[in-house]
């Protein structure tokens, strides 16, 4: 089902679209070492009158994997291009961990592009002197070797989850993010992705968010944890924020329907009468 286009700046990026194709526009965003099959468990519960776009971002999935450039800000701009490849001038945006990132950076950049804000496992930084997550993944994505064994001791703790998740969608997403080169592994990681999670990176570019916006997190992600979950909270003091006790870093995996409910009711909600309000 997926499609493919070569966006203006020479990258390639694959897509797929479901729903109803009148309906209001929804760019799905996965996260680090995922793909458009992060959304498979939340699709089938997401309201029909959605117009999705499910986007391989650049590196992963069947999209280009280029040896430059993965800040947060290249693959916004990757997600604006494809809405003009699509003929879409606005759409609401959601998305998971580093695809909360370029959610965030998306509103942040072309706010007249942006309609409502879903992010799901975000955060806006950890202070300077806070304690670091429970989860030390960066050392272990530096001693990852090629070819990469998607049922290695850190691939099955990757995507794990403190409740049960279909145990065929994770073994085939551990095999999807084994495809990825090393090197795109290490790129995203080096050239973005542990900036973004710094206090000060995200810190400064939050102010510029003002579509109304609803924060997802289960309370025993190991990823973003307390410390992560409360800057956001504080940078953005009129979003909806609702916490699933006991779920962790994928709570739309472990909790589908449950999910789906809160960003349906958030998407499909009336129109506010002005920004950020809720």
């Amino acid at each position: 089902m997926k499609k493919s286009v070569v966006l203006p700046d020479g990258e390639k990026l694959a897509y797929l679209t479901m729903g109803d194709p009148a309906g209001r526009p929804v760019v799905l965003v996965h996260g680090y070492t995922d793909s458009a099959r992060d959304w498979v468990p939340l699709i089938p519960y997401l309201s029909p009158r959605l117009r999705l776009i499910v986007v391989d971002i650049r590196g992963h999935g069947r999209s280009g994997k280029p040896e430059c450039c993965y800040t947060r800000l290249d693959f916004a701009y990757d997600i604006k291009l494809l809405l003009d490849a699509l003929h879409i001038g606005r759409a609401d945006i959601v998305g998971h961990s580093l695809g909360s990132f370029i959610a965030q950076t998306f509103a942040e950049f072309w706010p007249e592009r942006t309609g409502r804000v879903a992010l799901i496992s975000s955060s806006g930084g950890r202070r300077a002197g806070a304690a670091p997550p429970k989860l030390d993944y960066v050392a272990a994505i530096r001693a990852l070797k090629e070819p990469i064994d998607p049922d290695s001791k850190f691939m099955i703790e990757w995507w794990s989850s403190p409740t049960a998740v279909d145990a065929d969608f994770i073994r085939r997403q551990r095999q999807d993010a084994a495809a990825i080169p090393l090197r795109v592994w290490l790129a995203v990681l080096d050239q973005g992705l542990l900036e973004d999670l710094d206090y000060g990176a995200l810190q400064r570019t939050l102010p510029r968010l003002k579509a109304p916006t609803l924060l997802i997190w289960g309370s025993a992600d190991p990823i973003m944890d307390e410390e992560s979950r409360a800057t956001l909270r504080e940078a953005l003091p009129q979003a909806q924020v609702r916490i699933f006790q006991g779920l962790g870093h994928n709570p739309f995996w472990e909790q589908p329907a449950q999910c789906a409910a809160v960003i349906n009711e958030f998407l499909t909600a009336a129109r506010p009468g002005r920004a950020n309000s809720s």
